[in-house]
């Protein structure tokens, strides 16, 4: 039987993501979402929030430095990861992490009372429109075979 590590997770970043170099230079991002479960006890509805701890490595982690921002949507797939530790006091230490290896964001939108010129509004939309192609290269999204763009629509981004 194969062992199965995988994880979909979907909810807000908690905060803007951080972004580092390894001394090897390899980048590294980290970031936290908060995911809401609901879920009825009794005649209630319940809400329930977890936060969770996401890193990205090399070029997802550019992508998701570059487009990340605190309460941002994001979808994340990926694998989980345990660090185990002694502290300086001798007590064992442990954390689990989400190691991202897909990573999608809700669209952005304007605050409606916000004034947007036409250009703003088609740059940005040219921009979130942008995905990461295997070979290593931005482009925009073909439009051959694009659908009604719905309001919840997600930009994608893996490497």
């Amino acid at each position: 039987m194969n062992n199965l590590n995988s994880v979909l997770i979907e909810g807000n970043m908690v905060r803007d993501p951080l972004i580092r170099s390894t001394p090897k230079g390899t980048q590294v991002c980290n970031f936290s979402i908060a995911s809401n479960r609901f879920f009825r006890q009794e005649s209630n509805l319940e809400k329930e929030t977890g936060f969770f701890e996401v890193e990205a490595w090399g070029k997802l982690a550019s992508a998701c430095s570059a487009q990340g921002r605190k309460g941002r949507g994001v979808r994340v797939v990926g694998r989980l990861k345990q660090d185990r530790w002694t502290g300086s006091d001798g007590k064992s230490h442990n954390k689990v992490a989400i190691v991202a290896e897909h990573v999608e964001y809700r669209s952005d939108f304007k605050k409606s009372d916000e004034t947007v010129s036409e250009s703003d509004s088609l740059a940005d939309a040219a921009y979130f429109n942008e995905v990461f192609d295997p070979n290593g290269e931005y482009g925009a999204v073909s439009s051959q075979n694009e659908e009604k763009v719905e309001a919840e629509e997600l930009q994608a981004v893996s490497f």
